[in-house]
C-alpha cells in the first residue's frame, strides 16, 4: 500500500510538471490545458489552480453518471494542478528559441507519460476526466473513443476561444501520449507486478 500511494503521488506530481513544460514550450498544449489556460487569461487567477477547480467542477459531473471517486480522484484534483503551478512557479521563462521551445515540449510530453503510468499503474481510480469518459461510457452506452473525442474537442474549442494555446503540440500531444503511456503503464502497473513469481523479490502492494 505504502509503494501503491508513493507512486500516486509522485505521479501526479509528475504529470502537473510535465503540463507545466508544455505550457512553458508555448507550441500548443493538451486540450484539458488549453481549456484551463483560456479559463486563467479570462479569470487572472493561475493556470494551475484553475486545473483543481477544473477538477472539481468535472467530479461534479459524475453525480448524475452514478460513479463514485477513489482516492486517487481526489488526489488527482489536488495535486495535478497545485504540482503545475509550482512549476511554472519556479521555471524561468523559457527563451522565444524553437529549439529550445521544441526540447521542453518533448519533455513535458514525456514527463506527463511516466506520470501517467506511475498514477494509473498505482490503481487508486481514475481521475476525473477520465472518470467522466467512463461513467458517460457506463451510462449512456456511448464508445469511449466518442465520449472521449467529444469531451475533449469541446473543451479545446471553448479554451482556444478563451485564449489557451493551440498549436502544433497540441496535434504532438494527442498524437504521442496514447503510445507512450501504452509503454510506460506496463512498467508501473502494480497489478501486473502482483502477478509475478512467488521468489520475484518485488514488495507487497
Amino acid at each position: 500500500m505504502t509503494d501503491r500511494a508513493i507512486r500516486l503521488l509522485l505521479g501526479l506530481v509528475l504529470y502537473g510538471a510535465g503540463c507545466a513544460l508544455t505550457i512553458e514550450a508555448g507550441l500548443g498544449v493538451d486540450p484539458w490545458t488549453v481549456f484551463a489556460e483560456g479559463l486563467s487569461r479570462q479569470s487572472g487567477i493561475g493556470i494551475g489552480w484553475v486545473t483543481n477547480l477544473v477538477g472539481v467542477g468535472v467530479l461534479l459531473l459524475w453525480i448524475p453518471l452514478r460513479q463514485r471517486p477513489g482516492i486517487g480522484t481526489v488526489a488527482n484534483i489536488l495535486l495535478v494542478g497545485t504540482s503545475m503551478q509550482i512549476a511554472l512557479w519556479i521555471m524561468p521563462p523559457a527563451p522565444n528559441h524553437l529549439g529550445v521551445q521544441a526540447a521542453l515540449l518533448i519533455v513535458g510530453i514525456l514527463v506527463v507519460a511516466v506520470g501517467c503510468g506511475l498514477y494509473i499503474g498505482a490503481r487508486f481510480g481514475p481521475g476525473p476526466r477520465d472518470g467522466l469518459m467512463t461513467g458517460m461510457h457506463a451510462r449512456f452506452g456511448w464508445p469511449i473513443w466518442a465520449c472521449r473525442g467529444g469531451v475533449e474537442l469541446s473543451v479545446l474549442l471553448i479554451g482556444w476561444v478563451l485564449g489557451g494555446t493551440v498549436g502544433v503540440g497540441t496535434l504532438v500531444f494527442a498524437v504521442t501520449i496514447g503510445p507512450l503511456v501504452h509503454i510506460t503503464l506496463p512498467l508501473f502497473d502494480t497489478a501486473r507486478e502482483g502477478r509475478a513469481p512467488a521468489t520475484s523479490s518485488s514488495t507487497t502492494r
